[in-house]
């Protein structure tokens, strides 16, 4: 299964400025351009993921090729990365979108308020406004998801799907615990280290020191890795990361209330970031909700090796709105 996915599945990578930062979007499908296609087959429905923290969108291809593969092909999936987490390789093109109202650079983009407004600016400018839309938000992303339903009401988004969210007390989770002190107080003995180690350190060294570790991993990725070694992403990741410990604290239960029968949340049982606890209290807030405990064991960084299984649940819960979609699609045919 593996095999047939990696080998068949279309994904086209893509470099834009999005608020006048390099974005790397990868899209599964045949469909790149949904505003120039006008034709009958153009999709009425956008799966868009939102990574966590760090935002390297090529380690959720995997996962969004599995989706794809999951949803029968029928719609596509695109991956954007976070702002400030990517730099474009010498031998790309960076797209620009010429009628961009949000090319105005945004302040503090690479801290959390400034994220939601990078992807806020991508929806709006990339994905045509009558577009429906299913967000999945997978650790930071799923606050991010959050503050997209609070902010942008307009968007037509049918479901937004929160795995393994850091929503709340993100400082007082166990790897909160640890990340705080390192993040917050730490942080610019981080950037130093980084950039003394890394900086001079050839591209060749870089590609062989990540081709090992993904070998001994028993990882591989068809798209570049070598921002996870680049100083300057992994300083906006660590800067991201601090923001989260000191504001991501009180879970939003307004936004929540507001939109909760398009929300679906899924905890883990072994999630450091989201212990079974914030599960158990957000159960008892919202009893009615779509809040789910997972029964596998699957880890916080499902992407690396539960990808498929992930994949399999997230299009089952999707069953009832894909097949609305379709039929409103049949219907207008008709």
């Amino acid at each position: 299964m593996d095999s047939e996915i990696k080998e068949e599945i279309p994904v086209h990578e893509e470099f834009i400025l999005c608020c006048g930062v390099e974005t790397q979007v990868l899209k599964c499908g045949p469909w790149t351009d949904l505003f120039n296609d006008q034709s009958a087959s153009r999709p009425k429905l956008l799966i868009f993921i939102i990574p966590g923290n760090p935002g390297f969108s090529a380690l959720y291809v995997p996962f969004a090729k599995a989706l794809y593969s999951s949803v029968n092909r029928r719609f596509p999936v695109w991956v954007i990365s976070h702002a400030g987490h990517i730099l474009v390789p010498k031998d790309k093109k960076i797209l620009t979108t010429s009628n961009d109202p949000n090319a105005q650079e945004i302040k503090d983009i690479y801290g959390l308020r400034g994220q939601v407004e990078h992807k806020l600016a991508f929806l709006r400018t990339h994905v045509p406004k009558e577009m429906k839309l299913v967000v999945i938000g997978h650790s930071i992303g799923s606050y991010f998801s959050l503050q997209i339903l609070k902010h942008a009401p307009e968007l037509p988004i049918i479901h937004s799907i929160l795995l393994f969210p850091t929503i709340e007390r993100m400082s007082e989770s166990p790897n909160g615990r640890i990340a705080t002190p390192l993040l917050c107080w730490l942080r610019y003995a981080l950037y130093v280290s980084s950039y003394l180690l890394l900086k001079p350190c050839p591209e060749k060294i870089k590609s062989w020191l990540l081709g090992m570790a993904l070998q001994r991993m028993n990882l591989q990725s068809e798209f570049s890795l070598l921002n996870v070694l680049e100083p300057f992403c992994l300083a906006n990741a660590a800067y991201l990361g601090g923001q989260e410990m000191m504001e991501v604290v009180k879970r939003d239960n307004e936004t929540i209330k507001e939109h909760l029968s398009k929300l679906t949340f899924y905890y883990g049982t072994i999630d450091a970031w989201c212990p079974k606890e914030y599960y158990e209290d957000i159960k008892k807030d919202f009893p009615e909700g779509d809040i789910r405990l997972c029964e596998k064991k699957i880890p916080h960084a499902f992407i690396l090796r539960f990808y498929q299984e992930m994949a399999g649940m997230v299009a089952d819960w999707l069953k009832d709105d894909l097949s609305k979609i379709e039929i409103g699609t049949q219907g207008n045919k008709d």
